[in-house]
């Protein structure tokens, strides 16, 4: 038998991957199946951004470019985080990868050793631990339930720095949750920070651009500027410009971690797409406005999800600051049994269920640490929405 690495041994596949993928069998096989499992906008790449990428076909530039991305982008990124954020990098200070998950990889896997230690809140993003696993390190979980928003206390996260912690990963507005740090809120968590100076600050601000209501979205380096030479800001033009096939992710932070980062993609995959850099220039000097829509139509099915699935017996659905999930706990259906005859003792266990009976996927709230529950994504059609909600309804109703 072949010998693989011994690193596979340390992560699992991705599971909103396999959930996905699963979904597109049983599509392909006939079955009618509404997908809510995979984090993409449903809207098209907006028409200027998509032109700019047109452009630079057209005018040649399909050659390498810098490793971590062109000085037009850069500056494009510096500005960005000028204008938006209140955050001064020099282009030095930047670096562009494939998609902000080689960012984020990058960022570990320059900086951790084995021993290291790298704080956690969980519900988290699925990738997050399997990374710092790679990287040779430990990821330390720092559970947030329903019950305080998703959010950590700076009481949690005292608790859980110890000499050996090297970072928090920090995302707001959260995959899965949606749930977001208030400025006061942030504040509390950077002032415990400051009084540990070795722990360096991952911020995956990934979701920006798409909040609802009143909630108004700061990043820990904005909020405690005294954090700034130990913060590495991460974002992407993925979620905010539909542009997650384009894969272009950035960060911004110290300088010789920027550098080591470089040294990584240099040797992984050097620069990405030059025509994907020429499309996020355009669509970070480009407008704006398309986004008050956007996020109009997100808040429309937003709170249609939520109030639909609140009104299931059993479910628990918060109402989430940001993002496009949703993340209802079900700890009031465990221990029934589906119409099928499956017998619900875990949150995979009734995602495969309502898969396999009713049609609908979704992700089961094991795969981001914090069970029992699943995500949903509501960036599809209203109407896809309402069907997949009444699937669940009926799914739910008839469990014994």
């Amino acid at each position: 038998m072949r010998r693989l690495s011994a690193t596979l041994d340390r992560v699992s596949p991705s599971p909103t991957v396999a959930m996905t993928g699963r979904a597109l069998e049983l599509k392909a096989a006939g079955k009618d199946v509404i997908a809510l499992s995979a984090g993409e906008p449903d809207f098209d790449t907006p028409p200027h951004v998509r032109a700019a990428g047109i452009k630079g076909i057209e005018t040649g530039q399909t050659r390498y470019t810098v490793v971590d991305g062109s000085p037009d982008l850069k500056r494009a990124i510096s500005e960005k985080f000028r204008r938006e954020n209140g955050l001064n990098y020099s282009v030095s200070q930047i670096s562009v990868g494939t998609g902000g998950k080689q960012v984020l990889y990058n960022a570990l896997m320059a900086t951790l050793d084995p021993g290291d230690e790298v704080v956690i809140p969980a519900p988290y993003w699925v990738s997050y631990p399997d990374m710092v696993r790679l990287a040779g390190a430990t990821p330390v979980i720092v559970e947030a339930g329903p019950e305080q928003g998703f959010r950590i206390t700076p009481e949690q996260l005292r608790a859980a720095i110890t000499p050996r912690t090297k970072w928090l990963i920090f995302n707001s507005p959260s995959n899965p949750t949606g749930a977001g740090y208030t400025e006061t809120q942030l504040r509390a968590l950077t002032d415990v920070l400051l009084d540990h100076p070795q722990v360096l600050l991952l911020s995956d601000d990934i979701y920006e651009h798409l909040t609802y209501g009143d909630f108004t979205f700061t990043t820990p380096a904005q909020v405690e500027p005294r954090l700034k030479d130990r913060t590495v800001t991460v974002n992407g033009v993925s979620k905010a410009y539909a542009m997650t096939g384009w894969r272009i992710g950035y960060a911004g932070g110290p300088e010789d971690i920027i550098a080591a980062m470089r040294k990584i993609q240099s040797q992984s995959t050097s620069n990405p797409c030059s025509i994907s850099q020429a499309a996020a220039v355009a669509a970070l000097d480009g407008p704006q406005d398309f986004l008050d829509g956007w996020r109009d139509t997100f808040r429309r099915r937003r709170d249609l999800v939520v109030e639909r699935l609140s009104a299931i017996d059993g479910l628990l659905c918060p109402v989430p600051e940001g993002a496009f999930y949703v993340y209802p706990a079900i700890a009031g259906l465990i221990g029934k049994t589906s119409a099928g005859g499956r017998r619900i003792e875990t949150d995979e266990d009734f995602a495969m269920a309502l898969l396999e009976e009713a049609g609908v996927a979704v992700v089961f709230g094991a795969a981001f640490g914090l069970s029992p529950a699943f995500r949903v994504s509501y960036a599809c059609s209203d109407e896809t929405l309402i069907s997949a909600c009444d699937r669940i309804a009926r799914f739910c109703a008839e469990l014994r």
